[in-house]
């Protein structure tokens, strides 16, 4: 496994699309001061009293007058934008949001999708499920790794494919006092691990010949591990990738003192990625959401960032490790795959089987008894933590994209207001939302906060509440409400939001310098304390998305706007209720639906029929 950072991402020769237009795109911006001091008192003024905001807005100008505290700090920013091969922010963010996060990975940071039901009955089979799983990730993998793989543009730009080099054949490495990653040659490593009863297997994908198996062969391998793993589980080393980082990473410590322990580590970490057979079969889409999210926390390797998941029953889902790489790289490999199979361009190879195919190979673990103690805690650790957790759905199928553009609306910020509504319904209150925006288009970005509530938000959702107000004037605050959210989402693509560059000045303090006064405000914990965390995929072959809650306090609401349907995965700490908020979003949908129908244009009348 090499830890060597991985910024060289030049063409490799051409016809190689995938990182053809990494050198080209611009670094990401350094927000301007005062622009983003306005925009910040924006989004202050209607989550603060009026009283808290006159002292917010006190200091928050005293703090970006010119020549203060805050312009030297930007200079500072702007000094590292010039030296940084990546970005000012790529390492810092890597760092403070994930690598030194130390909580465990489960709930808050892992993310989940759960695949729809295939077509195919034959494919009920987990076996074959699974096999076919692998073919279509391995086909992906090989536009990766041959960079053959179109690059993704957005407004007809391309966007930053750095996190690709993340995908296969890598994984997150705990470490004190902050993770780091590792990645191995996927020229020699074409091994994937399967995980079935606790037991690790690793299933060579290629030939002697370097040919690659086909799926009828993968199959064949995947039945032989049912049959070898037998009924029995082993001790859950896995169980260890879902404790706290510092607990894991000292527990890994000692596991590798063993040969053998290093050895089947080191097979794990640098496999082109993880299947996961499970021995539940979930049938409901909460049931089969809570599977891929956290399951027992026992079948799996929560630090690998690609575990695809099959259960008895033939469904399937995928669980990325977050560290490296946002949902959207992942997603377009499981949109891809989803695709080929509905499609038929993922080829399977030949129906026979070789009789030369080598066994899978069990990994073999020497756990101590102290190491077994560690396992078990993990387990209660794991089994209290999710006790506390609840996940509901709304599967709202009255209407999707298609009427909202009737509306003419934008489907995301609708989303986002029906968000806002459904939780002033609950607690009659608005208060700070976080929507994840991509700042893709810049080399090397990651991601801005779309701060959701402001004055037009807080003005339409009081008027949807209100008896007395008319429809047409809940229409006509609804636009101007949506017209906001869209405005502040424009500017966080463009890296000009609030939250990144607060964040890079604060990162920009010297040790031991004062810290500014502006940090030290109620309002600016407070305003980023996300109530409500939030972010869209969308595809037409999810049945499921989502990922934890970030404050104890707030709800994860992941949500697919889908051309008919849309979809909302509502996950929370059960004492928030995410039962009521899930009712709540679908009477905010139904009652928006009211409102904004009434705008739309009668159609006309029929010509009357000549006599």
């Amino acid at each position: 496994m090499s830890y060597s950072k991985m910024h060289s991402l030049t063409p490799s020769g051409p016809n190689k699309p995938l990182y053809s237009f990494q050198q080209q795109l611009p670094k990401l911006p350094v927000a301007p001061l005062a622009e983003t001091a306005e925009k910040y008192l924006a989004s202050l003024k209607p989550i603060l009293s009026d009283a808290e905001y006159a002292r917010s807005e006190k200091i928050v100008r005293d703090f970006v007058k010119p020549g203060g505290q805050g312009e030297q700090l930007r200079e500072r920013l702007l000094e590292r934008a010039n030296t940084e091969k990546t970005s000012w922010l790529y390492e810092w963010w890597n760092d403070w949001a994930y690598m030194a996060y130390r909580d465990p990975v489960v709930i808050n940071v892992s993310y989940f999708f759960v695949f729809k039901d295939e077509i195919r009955k034959s494919w009920k089979a987990p076996a074959k499920r699974a096999a076919a799983l692998i073919t279509g990730a391995l086909e992906f993998k090989r536009k990766v790794i041959e960079e053959e793989l179109e690059p993704e543009k957005a407004k007809g730009g391309a966007l930053s494919m750095d996190q690709f080099q993340w995908m296969f054949n890598a994984c997150r490495i705990p470490k004190i006092p902050s993770d780091t990653t590792a990645t191995a040659d996927p020229a020699k490593n074409s091994h994937v691990i399967v995980v079935r009863k606790n037991q690790f297997f690793s299933v060579e994908t290629v030939h002697p010949d370097g040919t690659q198996l086909s799926t009828a062969e993968f199959e064949r391998q995947i039945q032989a591990i049912y049959q070898q793993a037998g009924t029995v589980k082993d001790p859950a080393v896995g169980a260890l990738t879902a404790a706290n980082r510092d607990t894991w990473a000292k527990a890994r410590d000692t596991l590798l003192q063993s040969p053998r322990n290093k050895s089947s580590i080191a097979a794990i970490e640098s496999a082109s990625f993880v299947v996961c057979l499970d021995d539940t079969a979930p049938v409901t889409r909460e049931e089969a959401s809570r599977a891929c999210w956290h399951g027992d926390g026992q079948n799996r390797f929560f630090d690998k960032p690609l575990q695809f998941i099959v259960f008895e029953n033939g469904k399937a889902g995928f669980l990325g490790e977050h560290s490296m790489m946002d949902a959207t790289p992942t997603s377009m490999m499981c949109d891809f795959i989803c695709k080929g199979f509905d499609r038929g361009t993922i080829k399977h190879g030949p129906s026979t089987v070789s009789d030369s195919l080598a066994a899978p190979k069990k990994l073999p673990f020497e756990v101590t008894e102290p190491l077994k103690q560690e396992i078990q805690t993990a387990i209660k650790d794991f089994d209290t933590v999710i006790a506390k957790h609840d996940l509901r759905i709304q599967a709202f199928f009255d209407y999707g994209k298609d009427l909202i553009k009737k509306f003419k609306l934008s489907p995301d910020a609708y989303v986002q207001m029906a968000i806002q509504l459904a939780y002033y319904k609950m607690f009659g209150v608005c208060r700070p939302t976080y929507e994840s925006a991509q700042t893709r288009k810049f080399g090397f970005g990651r991601t801005e906060t779309c701060r959701t509530v402001s004055c037009e938000s807080v003005a339409w959702v009081k008027a949807m509440e209100d008896p007395e107000i008319t429809v047409a004037q809940k229409v006509e605050l609804g636009r101007k409400a949506v017209g906001a959210h869209i405005k502040y989402m424009n500017d966080a693509v463009e890296n000009k939001g609030v939250d990144r560059l607060w964040l890079g000045l604060k990162l920009a303090l010297k040790p031991n310098e004062p810290v500014p006064e502006f940090f030290k405000d109620p309002a600016f914990e407070y305003s980023k304390h996300w109530y409500l965390s939030t972010s869209q995929i969308s595809s037409e072959y999810y049945d499921g998305y989502g990922w934890g809650e970030v404050v104890p306090d707030g709800f994860g609401i992941a949500y697919m706007v889908k051309e008919r349907s849309l979809h909302f995965n509502v996950a929370s700490l059960k004492e928030m209720r995410p039962d009521r908020m899930q009712y709540f979003l679908g009477e905010a949908l139904r009652d928006m639906r009211a409102v904004f129908e009434s705008s739309l244009a009668a159609p006309a009348a029929a010509p009357k029929a000549k006599l």
